[in-house]
């Protein structure tokens, strides 16, 4: 098959860029792969390394404002679709799919389109039903509550699969940390070594990490003093730091700054956390966690719980619950000692469920069956 994977983001594209570059990797060797996307994002740049993935430099302007720039961008990837005559293009936003099912008007036959929903956002409005009518053919769900969604929605009356996100469990293995990093978020030094938590999910207020700090605080002196907090991405703002302050756990609660390989700063933790309560579906940062063999606290938002077997190799709390999130680190405490066997369950759970390979082939089987049938159809 001939694919185009479309990408709106010019920056880094958080999870839509995850995405799109697994099934890349994962569908070049036996696919010809192109990727459209904005010049200068994580994508387009990353995409280039990809042996047998072509990239095209493409920005996908929004808003009323941007019309000149908007039929530029049309015009390029108009002539870019005739030309390479794709069997499937891959929209992963509404920017995209716009973009895209302008650019195709009139080419005959047109390439089928896929769309995969990345977010929780309802999908509703008449740019959804118009979207849904005239340039949809499937549509892909990352996860049940968002197959739920699609089905609620405009896009019911086309062929909907759930295909859960991959992550590469290789790369995201078991490691041992690196002892002088852990020790710096151990900070301040305690009689008994503090148990960490973290997350690489991400410094978006959405995320809920505030909630978490605030359960921090909440919890008696010499509880709170045995737990540490690290995050990576973003630091925090002003706003976000006088409060940190003022609920007086500032020097329990460590900020990395973003980074290139999260890594080494998940082989420190002793458990992860994915606290989302919006915007959020089933999180590649919670998979990738699970599958360095850390249990994850996730709240009940979205897809968040389809990652987690409860008791076992995680926990599940009701969004922003602060009072449900105190007693889940007030659990951790308690029963530390099972935290490396829940651990190793995540893993082994990461290992039979979120692989790349299983990822990519099943996405592979509904581009397979989409073309198929309608070529039948023809």
């Amino acid at each position: 098959m001939k694919l185009l994977f479309t990408n709106f983001h010019d920056g880094d594209g958080g999870g839509h860029t995850t995405y799109i570059l697994g099934l890349a990797r994962g569908l070049a060797p036996r696919h010809k792969v192109h990727v459209a996307a904005p010049p200068g994002s994580r994508l387009n740049r990353e995409a280039r390394h990809i042996t047998g993935v072509e990239v095209l430099d493409q920005p996908f302007p929004n808003g009323l404002g941007r019309l000149p720039a908007r039929r530029r961008a049309r015009h390029q990837l108009a002539g870019y679709l005739r030309r390479q005559r794709f069997d499937i293009v891959h929209v992963n936003g509404s920017a995209d799919h716009r973009l895209t099912m302008s650019a195709l008007r009139g080419l005959r036959p047109r390439p089928a389109i896929v769309l995969t929903k990345h977010n929780s956002k309802p999908m509703t409005g008449i740019g959804h039903l118009w979207r849904a009518r005239f340039g949809t053919d499937q549509v892909i769900a990352v996860c049940e509550f968002v197959r739920r969604q699609v089905q609620a929605s405009p896009y019911a009356r086309c062929r909907i699969a759930t295909v859960f996100n991959g992550v590469d469990i290789e790369r995201f293995a078991p490691s041992a940390c690196d002892p002088a990093s852990r020790a710096s978020w151990l900070e301040p030094a305690e009689s008994a070594e503090p148990v960490l938590i973290g997350s690489n999910a991400g410094t978006a207020r959405y995320k809920g990490w505030m909630d978490l700090v605030e359960a921090l605080a909440s919890l008696p002196p010499e509880r709170r003093s045995r737990l540490r907090v690290v995050l990576a991405g973003g630091l925090p703002n002003a706003e976000d730091v006088a409060r940190i302050d003022g609920l007086g756990v500032a020097a329990q609660v460590h900020f990395t700054g973003r980074l290139d390989d999260v890594r080494p700063m998940v082989a420190a933790l002793d458990a992860g956390f994915v606290l989302s309560w919006d915007v959020e579906t089933i999180s590649f940062a919670c998979r990738e966690m699970m599958a360095m063999g850390k249990p994850v606290l996730v709240s009940d938002y979205a897809g968040l719980p389809e990652n987690i077997h409860a008791g076992e190799d995680g926990w599940i709390v009701p969004a922003r619950n602060r009072k449900a999130i105190a007693a889940a680190l007030s659990g951790m405490l308690d029963d530390r000692a099972a935290l490396p066997a829940m651990g190793a369950a995540a893993r082994a759970h990461a290992e039979a469920e979120f692989g790349m390979d299983r990822f990519v082939s099943a996405t592979e089987a509904v581009y397979a069956a989409l073309v198929r049938d309608l070529s039948s159809k023809a």
